[in-house]
């Protein structure tokens, strides 16, 4: 279980954390300080360097696993150090270089207000969770069309699909509403999105893709094993 009353702040990673990141950088300068990253920085200027460059450490240590996502062309970045009324959600196409999308996207009801701040993998919380995932199969239920999850971290997010973490549509994920009351409408844990987008976001990160989910959790940054995989020994590569 991952908990923590993280105060929100500055939305780079707060000077306490920020030797743990260089570190995880140092680890990895092949994916981080590569054209990748240039390219995907330069096509989404509103994402958080830092929080981008660990999500391309993540990815390559996927790829270096062998596993589930090893061989995903999309990543998804949500970066939940951002209040819920502005985009903090982006899809990007690895293999090209490019955006595919920049939107909202709600977090659980248990994660807090505006912010969320407080992340589980426990079945009953309405906590959403933290790491890196692997996407599965679309479904249609409840909430219409929709993309199950399978959580990539032993502890921390192994649980989404028991919990039935997926990714759906909603009509509270508002912007407009979200002006007007201070905050996005919320999940029981999930990614939820504006309707209109749901079906392409869904479409486009379907079936081996991978998500990854930030915020600033000192145990999960200092203890994820998708951040400390020794890159630059073992010849991991985010260059395209």
């Amino acid at each position: 279980m991952v908990t923590g009353n993280i105060r929100p702040g500055r939305r780079s990673v707060p000077r306490l954390r920020r030797a743990v990141v260089v570190a995880l950088l140092a680890s990895a300068p092949l994916a981080q300080a590569g054209d990748l990253l240039e390219r995907l920085a330069a096509a989404a200027p509103g994402i958080d360097r830092e929080v981008l460059a660990l999500a391309l450490e993540a990815r390559d240590c996927a790829r270096l696993g062998g596993g589930a996502g090893a061989d995903a062309a999309r990543l998804a970045v949500i970066d939940y150090t951002r209040p819920s009324t502005e985009e903090r959600l982006w899809v990007f196409d690895l293999v090209r270089g490019t955006l595919l999308h920049e939107e909202h996207v709600a977090h659980g009801r248990g994660s807090g207000d505006g912010m969320a701040t407080r992340f589980s993998n426990v079945e009953g919380s309405y906590q959403s969770s933290l790491g890196l995932f692997a996407t599965a199969e679309t479904y249609v239920g409840g909430n219409g069309y929709s993309l199950r999850m399978d959580g990539l971290e032993p502890g921390i997010n192994d649980a989404a699909r028991e919990r039935l973490l997926v990714m759906h549509g909603a009509d509270y994920v508002d912007s407009a509403q979200a002006r007007r009351q201070g905050r996005l409408g919320r999940s029981w844990g999930c990614p939820a999105l504006r309707p209109e987008v749901t079906r392409e976001v869904i479409d486009h990160l379907k079936n081996g893709q991978l998500l990854f989910a930030y915020a600033r959790d000192a145990a999960w940054l200092e203890g994820s094993r998708f951040l400390h995989c020794d890159l630059a020994e073992r010849g991991g590569s985010g260059r395209r």
